[in-house]
């Protein structure tokens, strides 16, 4: 499982013109499912982007998760995160789940956090999705739970 995650200071997600998620700070997730992603993998990547400290404490050190500060987030689902492009310049994308399985996942991505206390707006799966964000800092981590 891979992500893409981004505190920013607003984002949100637009499908055929309308506004299906917004938020003020917190954190913007890309989430992409890869074939052979288990149970482990959610664990591992609910608990990392849920205490990853990359908010400010008072010092200015990021020593914070979004857990202890704004406790909102928009996942997007997001299955080019496993784009090969090694060969040629079109990417290939068989590494990334079958949708049914992937849109389960990411799913159960977005219940595990809201399990957390966590306010979690999302994307449409598998729609064309218009994703804006003004990323704060910025301060952009890439998560692989393989890796």
């Amino acid at each position: 499982m891979r992500s893409v995650v981004q505190r920013v200071q607003s984002a949100s997600v637009t499908v055929e013109g309308k506004t299906i998620s917004e938020i003020g700070p917190g954190l913007l997730v890309l989430l992409g499912v890869g074939k052979g992603d288990t149970g482990t993998d959610l664990d591992w990547m609910v608990k990392k982007v849920s205490q990853l400290r990359i908010f400010e404490d008072e010092a200015g050190k990021m020593n914070r998760s979004v857990l202890e500060t704004t406790k909102q987030l928009i996942a997007v689902s997001q299955f080019t995160l496993y784009g090969d492009a090694r060969k040629g310049n079109r990417p290939s994308f068989i590494d990334a789940m079958e949708p049914v399985e992937a849109k389960r996942m990411y799913d159960e991505f977005c219940e595990r956090l809201r399990a957390l206390g966590l306010t979690v707006g999302t994307g449409v799966f598998g729609a064309d999705m218009k994703v804006a964000l003004v990323n704060d800092g910025p301060v952009t981590i890439v998560l692989d739970s393989r890796s």
